[in-house]
């Protein structure tokens, strides 16, 4: 990038943070400002604008404020106050963001779960947000159901909302929507001025390893995110409406709809669940003029049947993460969408990104503060010189990324002590200071400017080589008749460190005899993945990242894995049976 373009580009970075930070004073701490308060600025200055779309349900600022103070008044009278917190598991409907801004306006707390997790996973994400009541989805009941008897505290506290007549709800559950319907609309009083100190939610991390932790997001937080998304981001206004097909128990929902919308007055239009087959649809529908995303749904999308209206919208802006380099210009060519802005973030994290020229690839540029350090590609372990201290890597490498930890960018951390004290760096480039581990590793460039790499975790070594998991996948999506690819590291009898495999989502047009070649041809012998697992669907977890543990811990066993599997031998790759996986588990033949 020349000079020229450099400062083009640090211009549009610039004009487009003004348009957050203008704004700065109403979320660093000890402000009287939350998302009940922007819900009444919205009111006053626009009641009958367009605020939430659904189905063919329209609701304006006026009766968004109403349906939420009837959901604050049912609360109250239920015995939900300051602090009290509420966990909701429910599908994407206008309901779900009622729920939320009326527990905010009794400065209650939000515990966003995600409707996938089930069993001993739902156990966790209920308990450990200590919950005095549950409010659920009745297309969710029976998951609380099956957990109940391990749920601490919420007994007899547990609330349906069906949007669906003839909807089930088990007797152990009230059903709630006609109790609400009748609570006055209009606002409370004695509830006291919320600060931005205060937790609003709980958001969970997405699950991919371990058990999900819950993330503590107070008002300042939320409202940082808000005004970056609606503000700097997006530069929303009025006119415009957000289409979110992703859950809202997931931070890019929460921030990008609802919080650009309260902060800019522009309308959220939701879908229950993202359908690729019905997003353009949506988009024409709802004429929305931003969508958000998020992982692999551009991918889905591309990889649809082209249909005859799918360059037919007034879409200005696609916002999210995880477009990958081998899909965003073709999504962007296909679709006919102008801009879109990439951005990286940890939910928990201080160290946001935006790739606000939309140039394919990049997450954006580092700002002050965000560093990326030296570190074992695949422990993530941090690297420290003679003296102790990090070092930063050299443009051209991979490193973690780390945020430095101030009262501006704070890490508020999670519900789980222990697990906010292992993300917490101390002395990194002198004594005394503290920055937070993202456990990310991202690409360095000329002029500041980083693309992500890899999560700790995805990252493995083979034949004394780090291999990423991203670039192999991304080799892979190239080949005919690979859809998209999920790579990991498993063990292999007699060798150390971990070969590669990958699940591959195929079509009809895939030849697994020309495979072998291509796969020869573009990768080294320790990038290449050994073992194959071919699917017509890929696993993937609530927010459309690939779930890699179970695939991991499946590994190549025709036993336990249904799929079809495949091993390279030379450049092609054979059928795994049980005589094959005999010999490969007894070491006698194997990837060299």
């Amino acid at each position: 990038m020349g000079a020229l373009e450099q400062a083009k580009s640090t211009w549009v970075e610039v004009r487009c943070q003004w348009r957050m930070f203008k704004h700065a004073g109403r979320f660093i701490p000890g402000k009287p400002w939350s998302a009940a308060r922007l819900l009444d600025e919205r009111v006053a200055a626009d009641p009958l604008g367009l605020a939430v779309l659904y189905l063919d349900e329209r609701y304006t600022w006026l009766d968004v404020d109403k349906r939420a103070n009837q959901y604050a008044s049912f609360f109250r009278a239920r015995g939900i106050g300051h602090g009290d917190v509420v966990a909701l598991m429910m599908d994407n409907r206008p309901d779900y963001l009622f729920i939320v801004l009326g527990l905010n306006k009794l400065r209650a707390v939000s515990a966003l779960i995600n409707t996938n997790v089930t069993g001993a996973g739902l156990t966790h994400a209920i308990n450990v947000a200590k919950p005095r009541a549950v409010v659920a989805g009745s297309e969710h009941t029976q998951s609380i159901l099956e957990v109940l008897p391990t749920l601490a505290g919420v007994q007899g506290r547990v609330w349906c909302h069906a949007d669906e007549t003839n909807a089930v709800v088990p007797e152990a559950f009230e059903r709630i929507e006609a109790a609400v319907r009748r609570e006055r609309d209009i606002p409370m009083t004695g509830i006291g001025a919320p600060n931005t100190a205060e937790t609003m939610c709980y958001i969970y991390t997405s699950g991919t390893t371990g058990l999900p932790k819950a993330a503590i997001i107070a008002n300042k937080r939320w409202l940082a995110a808000a005004y970056l998304f609606g503000g700097a981001i997006m530069n929303a206004q009025p006119r415009d409406i957000v289409y979110v097909a992703l859950p809202f128990y997931h931070s890019s929902a929460m921030f990008g709809g609802l919080g650009s919308a309260l902060v800019s007055g522009a309308a959220v239009a939701m879908r229950r669940k993202f359908s690729a087959s019905q997003f353009w649809d949506d988009v024409r529908k709802f004429d929305a003029s931003i969508f958000m995303y998020i992982g692999e749904l551009c991918r889905y999308l591309l990889n649809s049947p082209k249909a005859a209206h799918e360059r037919n919208h007034r879409l200005r802006l696609g916002v999210g993460n995880g477009l990958r380099p081998d899909i965003w210009s073709a999504f962007q060519s296909r679709f006919g969408v102008p801009l879109i802005r990439e951005f990286y973030g940890a939910t928990e994290g201080n160290a946001p990104i935006v790739n606000f020229e939309g140039r394919p690839g990049m997450v954006g540029r580092l700002k002050p503060g965000q560093v990326v350090v030296r570190c074992d590609e695949a422990t993530g372990d941090i690297l420290r010189d003679a003296q102790g201290f990090c070092e930063r890597v050299n443009v051209g490498d991979k490193g973690m990324l780390v945020g430095k930890i101030s009262k501006v960018f704070s890490f508020d951390g999670y519900l789980d002590k222990s697990a906010t004290q292992k993300k917490v760096l101390h002395d990194v480039f002198k004594s005394g200071d503290r920055y937070f581990n993202s456990g990310d590793l991202l690409q360095s460039y000329e002029g500041g400017w980083v693309s992500f790499a890899d999560r700790v975790g995805d990252t493995f070594r083979w034949k004394g080589e780090n291999v990423s998991t991203n670039e192999v996948a991304e080799v892979l999506n190239g080949a005919p008749g690979v859809l998209e690819s999920n790579v990991y590291g498993v063990a292999v009898t007699g060798a150390e460190g971990r070969a590669g495999m990958a699940s591959i989502h195929v079509n009809e047009a895939v030849d697994l005899a020309s495979l072998g070649q291509y796969v020869c041809s573009k990768l080294p012998a320790y990038q290449r993945p050994y073992f194959l697992r071919v699917q017509h669907e890929m696993r993937i977890t609530g927010t459309f990242k690939h779930q890699k543990v179970d695939y991991r811990d499946e590994g190549y066993d025709p036993a336990k894995v249904k799929d079809p599997l495949y091993f390279l031998d030379g450049d092609r790759y054979v059928p795994i049976d049980a005589d094959l996986f005999g010999r490969l588990a007894a070491g006698d033949v194997g990837p060299r």
